[in-house]
């Protein structure tokens, strides 16, 4: 009997060479770009602890904030570390923590601003906290509260829809790869839904409970897993599809 009446729904055995090679340029384009998303979580993320790693405690801040530091220092400790030396990191933090006077400011930090922040931090962009002026520093001199609701509202939509339509697109791809377990090869495809639920909900979570920062690493790896093994198995069965059509006979 052909693997064509053993199977309702083509493997990537049974897929024409011109839908293979789109297959293959999905997957090395998204598997290049989520390398970056990872990198870039890191670098959003690491250090607002203190220390260079990304850790449970970085994401309890990021999303619930600091009992301790301002705004302005996680920033300088965490994603904006690399843009300043640490003799200037520590100049800013030293005003933050002596009061903020204005007087100060002119004659320590702006010079540093000047250099360092407005070639981002200039007021044109509504996503970044402006720095121009002394009262913009204020703002952002103020106790760490975590992620506004405002913005967990722009990120949860914006991550809903992209991530629906990457786990979309990779579980699209993986249907036509073959596995004897027609059940695992549906969880894999499931999986990352889930995650995708846990992750976003465990956000706004944890702004009232540090203890939901746990439930963002484990919904970020199920994901990160999830990717992983669809990726591979994807990959490896379109490069080796004769191989892959032997093990369905």
């Amino acid at each position: 009997m052909s693997s064509k009446t053993q199977h309702h729904y083509p493997l990537f055995n049974d897929l024409p060479i011109s839908l293979k090679a789109l297959y293959i340029n999905i997957l090395l384009v998204m598997g290049i770009g989520y390398i970056f998303a990872m990198i870039q979580i890191y670098e959003v993320h690491a250090g607002r602890d203190g220390k260079p790693t990304l850790s449970v405690e970085d994401i309890r801040i990021a999303y619930s904030g600091s009992k301790s530091d301002t705004r302005l220092e996680i920033a300088l400790k965490g994603p904006m570390s690399s843009m300043l030396s640490a003799q200037e990191r520590n100049i800013i933090v030293e005003w933050v923590r002596n009061g903020g006077k204005e007087e100060n400011y002119q004659s320590q930090v702006l010079p540093i601003i000047e250099a360092r922040c407005l070639m981002c931090h200039d007021g044109s962009n509504p996503h970044i906290p402006s720095l121009k002026n002394y009262s913009d520093i204020k703002n952002v001199a103020q106790l760490d509260t975590g992620v506004s609701i405002g913005t967990l509202v722009r990120v949860s939509h914006i991550h809903l829809f992209g991530l629906t339509f990457i786990f979309g697109l990779m579980g699209l791809i993986f249907s036509h790869a073959h596995m004897r377990s027609q059940l695992l090869k549906t969880a894999i495809i499931c999986i990352p839904f889930v995650a995708i639920f846990l992750d976003i909900a465990s956000w706004w979570l944890t702004k009232v409970s540090g203890l939901f920062a746990y439930v963002v690493i484990i919904g970020g790896s199920l994901m990160g897993l999830a990717f992983a093994v669809q990726w591979l198995l994807s990959f490896y069965q379109i490069i080796f599809s004769n191989r892959a059509a032997r093990f369905k006979q």
